[in-house]
């Protein structure tokens, strides 16, 4: 069993940054972040599989904006999120599975961390 714990997160003003990390306990092939917003679904927002050389992989509305990073070493993984806007907001939860490969669908991420709260004020 792999337990993600994050950190980061909090409120800021449009425009602004803000940098979340997730660590997992133990090795995983693929990382990365969902978001729900109230009463809305939990959404992919970006990844990065150990697969094939390695590769990370963003949701349209963050590419520009969103840099993922990894530490392997550390079994860590970091999201800067830059130029946030209001609509960024929600909780972002950090997900992990132990099969390679690029997923954007929640139901194939069996670990996920408690999710912290981002909130981007206009």
């Amino acid at each position: 069993q792999v337990q993600l714990v994050e950190s980061g997160g909090g409120l800021v003003q449009a425009g602004g940054s803000l940098r979340l990390s997730c660590t997992a306990s133990g090795h995983t092939y693929t990382m990365g972040w969902f978001r729900q917003a109230p009463g809305k679904e939990r959404d992919f927002v970006a990844a990065y599989t150990n697969w094939s050389g390695g590769y990370t992989f963003y949701t349209d509305s963050v590419k520009d904006r969103f840099i993922l990073s990894t530490d392997n070493a550390k079994n860590t993984v970091y999201l800067q999120m830059n130029s946030l806007k209001p609509e960024d907001t929600a909780v972002y939860y950090c997900a992990a599975r132990s099969l390679p490969g690029a997923s954007r669908n929640a139901a194939q991420y069996p670990y996920w961390g408690q999710g912290t709260q981002v909130t981007v004020s206009s």
